[in-house]
């Protein structure tokens, strides 16, 4: 099997984890009200799925290394499919805390590890594409959640929408097996350091600060707006599917910002300026009457600084401190899912306003601007 085809069946992994995490959010106006659960409930809820990160980052990398990168993204595919069953089953808010606290568990292992085995297949051969188009697959499979469950659960249940995202990871886990190997000749080993210090402990830290507020202001659109907008009137199905367009129009211009800092070498002005964007955007979406015009225009401005911020540790780091510095970046991304959903959706129940989570957000989103301009001066400082 050749490389492109080792990177295709990577990519229906991770859109399957893309497509299980969203799940709740798709499903959400049903689910608050059959477990009877308020908005700060449901922001933990689609939150603590990132929570298991923050201690399994660094050891699924150490796992990985162990046991051999395929087995663990295996396992980490069979905790997720068990994680979905456990939660499409829940009759209590504690059971489906459980199940998504498990499927979690397993992302991280498929999250770290897949980074590392598209490296391995595309070292010095078209890396920047092959990682973008992993990058993509993630609001891939949030799309086909937003845009398939909450129809899909009105016509049926949310526990079938929720069910079915266990058998999407369990013929991800199929198809890894059958076909993935290691590269020929493996990957070239690099001394590991012990430690990080100056530019590459700032690097890690702005940089995974940078990712998580990007990330969690665009998923908390994306996980409050049903809601919101049923809120307003519109029935689950078309509240699901007019969010989605904010995942569509980000999918096609991820590559789109990556091609462009490759060729300009402006990439943290590009990030800058979409983040800008994305925050004046965010207080419109439930103001203007074109709500599905508004979300699409949203994923298209969020869409060109996916890319460049995920590859701001690899381009940074020195060769040693990867491995920490990576298991640092995803620790405070996954730290931060966790707990900046929960955050937006107290607003939500303190103030009585819709828009609250989303003022939030914008928030953040104006923070990752500022840490961009924070990194070039990082990028500045000699290397250790």
């Amino acid at each position: 099997m050749n490389r492109w085809a080792i990177l295709a069946v990577l990519i229906f992994a991770r859109t399957a984890m893309g497509f299980q995490f969203q799940s709740v959010a798709a499903v959400s106006p049903l689910l608050v009200a059959e477990l009877a659960i308020d908005f700060a409930m449901l922001g933990a809820l689609i939150g603590v799925w990132m929570l298991p990160g923050v201690a399994v980052a660094i050891p699924g990398g150490l796992l990985g290394r162990r046991f051999g990168d395929k087995r663990v993204v295996l396992a980490g595919l069979a905790l997720m499919a068990l994680g979905s069953f456990m939660v499409a089953a829940a009759e209590t808010y504690a059971v489906a805390m459980a199940g998504r606290v498990v499927s979690g568990a397993g992302a991280v292992m498929l999250n770290v590890l897949q980074v590392k085995m598209v490296a391995d297949w595309f070292h010095g051969r078209e890396l920047a594409t092959a990682m973008s188009f992993l990058v993509v697959s993630w609001p891939i499979g949030i799309g086909l959640a937003l845009a398939g469950l909450g129809p899909l659960a009105a016509a049926s249940s949310w526990s079938f929408a929720i069910q079915l995202t266990a058998w999407v990871c369990v013929g991800a886990l199929a198809a890894v097996a059958a076909a993935y190997r290691a590269p020929p000749g493996g990957s070239a080993s690099v001394a590991a350091a012990s430690r990080l210090a100056g530019r590459d402990l700032a690097a890690a830290l702005v940089s995974g600060s940078m990712w998580t507020f990007y990330n969690a202001g665009y998923i908390i659109v994306l996980s409050f707006a049903p809601v919101l907008l049923a809120a307003q009137g519109a029935s689950v199905a078309s509240a699901t599917i007019v969010s989605s367009f904010a995942t569509w129009g980000l999918i096609l211009t991820v590559p789109l910002g990556g091609y462009l800092a490759d060729r300009t070498g402006r990439g943290l002005d590009i990030v800058i300026g979409g983040s800008l964007v994305m925050a004046l955007v965010m207080p419109l979406l439930l103001v203007v009457p074109s709500a599905a015009v508004m979300f699409a225009l949203f994923g298209l401005v969020a869409g060109p600084a996916g890319g460049i911020i995920a590859s701001l540790p690899a381009r940074t780091l020195s060769a040693g401190a990867r491995h920490l510095g990576l298991g640092l970046f995803f620790t405070l991304y996954y730290l931060g899912m966790a707990l900046l959903p929960a955050v937006a959706g107290w607003f939500r129940d303190a103030t009585g306003i819709d828009a609250a989570p989303l003022a939030f957000g914008a928030g953040l989103l104006v923070g990752a601007a500022l840490l961009a301009r924070w990194f070039r001066r990082i990028e500045r400082w000699p290397s250790a």
